[in-house]
């Protein structure tokens, strides 16, 4: 492909020879061949500018940068820009034939819900009778071929060839999970969405973002940049939900459970097999459990009334659809008590999901709780995990989650500062995520609830940088067998 077609709408500083063919595109060095165009892009540990010399080395006859290198031989066409991470994710797009102008793409981000959300549209267009495509941190589909997803958003090129896949294979839509950290570092950088859907936003990723203005900053820019022919939908019941369409130019819409709303939902009865909902005046029983759930589902519904279903046909197709793997998966024990699967990572996730569970048993029995935090990541949100837990939760395990490179050890003393005097007799410590769930199973009796949260669908545990296969909900199968 010639380097001036992939440098299309790539704002450039220079005029460099822009004639020559390009046989791929990379930004790591090491993969670079003979023929390759070079993108360095400035990563949060590693700047790709130092590595140019190598990628030259190694064949590539252009190179994408921010910042001239001194040598600069004949034979290679240098083209410098403003922010190369923005450009890469341009150059892969035209590379693979801009492939989310052919798809009707939606993208979803928020602190929590996404996966939830994207999913469900992901399912609900299939029921429609539609092909499409789905990226999330669960799995990612190409129609019905499952994808191993390694990251919420794929980098630009793994993005940009999954959506060309979709194409091929005849997809009418996709839907995607936007991370924070991809919208921050241009992951996104060169797609067209069709609409945006913002769910909410409480503290999560500082160790990356640093401070929540950062963090809310990142998130906005994606509906700072949604084309005037899209829809932001976003969640009013969310403080910063407004926030979000203050400088879009897409058709403004807002969900809520909570107040008047374009799209409003109202939970008319809940269990743990599900909630009879209200839904812009309709009724209509789901097999979901909780107030967050009844938001993700108030977003489902306004995305697909935004693209162009009717609200009945939706409805009809929505109360068929089943929970995502690792997101409030209820188990039961033949000695009478339910354990229940949740990803709730952050603190607000822990307190939606004890809260839910609390109203419904409505005092009956006890809740155990079983959480751990991650290793490596955001140590200020481990005491206030810590607290959440404790104060709403009869009995408390604290235990390994994925600590990564960290000492187990001490996580837990970081997430025991959040423990008071007076709680302090509610909790035991076991590293051993696979012995706490055990003890878990132990102590509970009929009519209790366990809830095991952090890792939901994750089949793995990462352990001094090694990654173990680990499941909740296996260790809780074998638990209650044995």
């Amino acid at each position: 492909m010639k380097l001036e077609h992939l440098l299309t709408d790539v704002e450039t500083q220079n005029q460099a020879n822009k004639i020559i063919d390009i046989q791929n595109i990379c930004f790591d060095s090491r993969q670079v061949k003979q023929g390759d165009l070079f993108i360095a892009t400035r990563g949060t540990v590693v700047d790709g500018h130092e590595f140019i010399g190598t990628a030259i080395a190694q064949g590539a006859t252009a190179v994408v940068c921010e910042t001239l290198p001194t040598e600069m031989p004949e034979n290679v066409s240098f083209i410098q820009v403003k922010n190369s991470s923005e450009a890469l994710g341009i150059i892969a797009s035209n590379f693979y034939q801009r492939p989310s102008e052919n798809l009707t793409l939606v993208g979803v981000t928020g602190t929590n819900g996404k996966t939830t959300i994207a999913t469900l549209l992901y399912q609900l267009m299939r029921k429609l009778g539609f092909k499409a495509g789905l990226l999330s941190t669960v799995c990612n589909y190409v129609d019905e071929r499952p994808v191993e997803a390694t990251h919420t958003t794929p980098d630009p090129l793994e993005l940009n060839a999954l959506l060309a896949e979709m194409v091929n294979a005849g997809c009418e839509y996709a839907f995607m999970e936007c991370s924070s950290h991809a919208i921050d570092q241009r992951r996104i950088a060169g797609l067209r969405f069709r609409g945006g859907i913002f769910t909410n936003l409480t503290r999560d990723h500082m160790d990356y973002h640093k401070t929540v203005e950062n963090y809310l900053k990142a998130k906005k820019r994606f509906f700072d940049n949604l084309p005037a022919d899209a829809f932001a939908l976003t969640n009013i019941d969310d403080k910063n939900g407004l926030v979000m369409l203050q400088n879009t130019k897409a058709d403004k819409q807002t969900y809520s459970v909570r107040s008047l709303a374009d799209f409003k939902t109202r939970i008319l009865e809940e269990g743990f097999e599900g909630m009879l909902l209200e839904m812009n005046g309709h009724e209509i029983m789901m097999p979901f459990v909780g107030r967050f759930n009844a938001s993700n589902l108030s977003a489902v519904f306004g995305a697909a009334v935004l693209l162009g279903f009717s609200e009945m046909e939706v409805l009809t197709q929505l109360s068929t659809l089943h929970a995502v793997s690792g997101r409030f998966e209820t188990l039961r024990s033949p000695k009478g008590f339910t354990a229940i699967v949740d990803y709730a990572h952050t603190p607000d996730a822990l307190d939606n999901v004890i809260g839910t569970i609390n109203e419904i048993r409505e005092g009956q029995g006890n809740l155990i709780t079983v959480v751990g935090c991650g290793g490596n990541r955001d140590k200020g949100k481990r005491p206030m995990m810590a607290k959440s837990a404790v104060t709403q939760s009869d009995r408390v395990i604290l235990t390994s989650d994925n600590p990564r490179n960290e000492n187990p050890q001490d996580i837990l003393n970081d997430m025991l500062e959040g423990v008071d005097i007076v709680n302090k007799r509610k909790v035991l410590v076991i590293a051993d995520r696979r012995e706490a769930i055990k003890t878990a199973c132990m102590l509970a009796q009929p009519n209790d609830v366990i809830l095991v949260a952090g890792k939901g669908h994750e089949d793995y545990q990462i352990i001094n940088g090694v990654k173990h296969h680990f499941d909740d909900k296996e260790e809780i199968k074998n638990a209650i067998t044995n």
